[in-house]
């Protein structure tokens, strides 16, 4: 079980410590309260998700032996106009730079952890749609 805890500090501050014992600040926009300081609740779901699939990739693609020098993954979430403000749409963005690197390689990698692997993934498809395409750069 993985359990995290999160102290209220000031303003809309507060700081999550994870099981793993590793810990951030959240904070909100001053318009509403906040410093800040950290990135927002709704933010850190994308990074979850993009962070997620990222590991996934990457260990496929290593297993493959795909020459991969570089990963980055851009996560666009669209939220609802009313509340609760959920996300709706959410599409993610693979760009794989590196050496001889096979499209096949990618898109299989890819669709596995989208379809198979990716726990952040899994989670929050009940909640919104989600996409995902990717780019390869041949170094």
């Amino acid at each position: 079980m993985l359990d995290a805890k999160i102290t209220y500090v000031k303003g809309l501050q507060f700081v999550g410590d994870s099981s793993s014992g590793h810990a951030l600040v959240m904070d909100g926009e001053p318009s509403v309260g906040g410093h800040n300081t950290g990135p927002r609740p709704m933010e850190l779901l994308l990074l979850g998700a993009g962070g997620c699939s990222g590991m996934d990739v990457i260990s496929i693609l290593k297993k493959k032996r795909q020459e991969v020098t570089g990963l980055e993954i851009r996560v666009k979430g669209e939220k609802a106009e009313e509340y609760p403000k959920k996300f709706t749409h959410i599409t993610l963005e693979f760009i794989v730079k590196g050496r001889n690197i096979s499209e096949e390689a990618v898109k299989k990698a890819i669709e596995l952890s989208m379809n198979k692997y990716c726990s952040v993934k899994a989670t929050l498809e009940g909640a919104a749609k989600i996409g995902f395409s990717c780019k390869i750069i041949q170094e």
